[in-house]
């Protein structure tokens, strides 16, 4: 959980969290410190600020999702770019808590995923976290998706570590779905359902927001379809939904993760290509499903025992894709699983991942490994990030 606490009552160290999604909207960014000495407790947040991507930037960072001439230096700038973004949330955050750089810890900054190929033994995160370190005055520690890579992992996903400290009950199956661009899913078990040492599983279900907002963008040139009301005024196609159902990641066993390059504008086009004939409304409303029904599909398989799933990431806001997910659920045999947002366990859906990265800052500065092997198929645990001393 996470809880709003004075200053003066602050019981550890401080650390800020920064996250930059696949919906590549913006900087969300959050103030947060730890218990010292108890490995499930409550996270008690100070602050938190969002800074909205520019057009420009934005469009930027979705061309470099693909090969293109001289992206090198294209990237370099961009880096430089989204760390002035970075600093000017760190700034926010500060003044809205009240707190002096010297009193914060260190920045945990996941920088902005551009490429992801853990089959070739590479994930590209966009950044410059010297930078940061100069703008802010403040440690920064960042590339934590490498070591996990380099150990055999797939660098992803990094939050079910972070979702087992912070939100598992012993006494009941949870699953933490956060759907940005990409979902994924972290099952914590019971201790009834798998032992004493309840293994948890985390993986990609595949698009979350991602293919809905680059339809919504296409047709109506906004970034994303606010709670749903554009695809529920469409009719999802059965006969589309079974066709992108076919992708062969949906049936992958984990560990796998996922990114923009599989689930692009290609990958959607190529679906399209029959001879449906469809309303851009009912695509929307099909893409909708999509998501519910990967996410449903992936609970059911996994986690039959689930009594509550907690929705985080801006997903949780789309109250037509929190409507098909629970109905998704029921038709896959969970008609009394709980569907709820993460606020419900003291955190807001818009800043668990940048709390899940303050908390790897955390984990590194404690020496304290930060990668669930179960999760990312990594050999063992391994201590995640690079520190860029302030």
């Amino acid at each position: 959980m996470s809880t709003l606490h004075p200053q003066k009552d602050l019981p550890g160290k401080l650390f800020i969290g920064l996250m930059s999604g696949t919906s590549l909207d913006g900087v969300d960014g959050v103030i947060t410190t730890f218990p010292a000495h108890q490995e499930q407790a409550p996270v008690v947040t100070l602050a938190s600020a969002y800074v909205p991507f520019s057009a420009g930037l934005r469009a930027e960072l979705m061309a470099l999702q693909t090969a293109g001439q001289n992206e090198i230096e294209r990237e370099a700038l961009v880096a430089n770019t989204l760390t002035e973004h970075y600093a000017a949330c760190v700034e926010r955050l500060l003044v809205e808590a009240g707190v002096q750089a010297t009193q914060i810890r260190a920045i945990g900054v996941h920088g902005q995923t551009i490429r992801h190929r853990p089959e070739l033994g590479f994930t590209r995160q966009t950044n410059n976290p010297s930078l940061l370190a100069e703008l802010t005055g403040i440690d920064v520690i960042a590339d934590f998706r490498n070591r996990d890579v380099a150990a055999g992992g797939q660098g992803a996903p990094l939050v079910p570590a972070f979702h087992q400290a912070v939100f598992a009950d012993p006494a009941q199956t949870r699953v933490v779905v956060n759907i940005g661009g990409i979902a994924n899913i972290s099952v914590l078990h019971s201790q009834a359902s798998a032992g004493a040492s309840p293994k948890v599983i985390g993986f990609d279900t595949g698009p979350g927001n991602v293919l809905m907002d680059l339809w919504i963008k296409r047709h109506h040139g906004k970034d994303y379809d606010e709670s749903g009301h554009w695809a529920a005024s469409g009719q999802y196609s059965p006969a589309l939904l079974a066709q992108m159902r076919k992708e062969d990641y949906f049936a992958a066993t984990p560990p796998k993760s996922t990114g923009r390059d599989l689930f692009h504008e290609a990958w959607l086009a190529k679906q399209l290509s029959g001879s449906l004939q469809l309303s851009a409304a009912d695509v929307q409303a099909t893409l909708a499903m999509l998501t519910a029904t990967t996410i449903a599909d992936a609970i059911a398989r996994h986690a039959e025992d689930v009594q509550t799933v907690y929705v985080c990431g801006g997903g949780a806001y789309n109250s037509y894709l929190m409507t098909q997910l629970t109905q998704a659920l029921q038709k896959n045999g969970l008609p009394a699983t709980t569907v709820c947002s993460t606020q419900k366990l003291g955190i807001a859906p818009n800043h668990v991942e940048a709390v899940a990265f303050a908390w790897l800052a955390m984990r590194f500065d404690q020496r304290l490994p930060g990668n669930l092997p179960a999760v990312t198929g990594a050999r063992s645990p391994r201590i995640l990030g690079a520190l860029y001393p302030s």
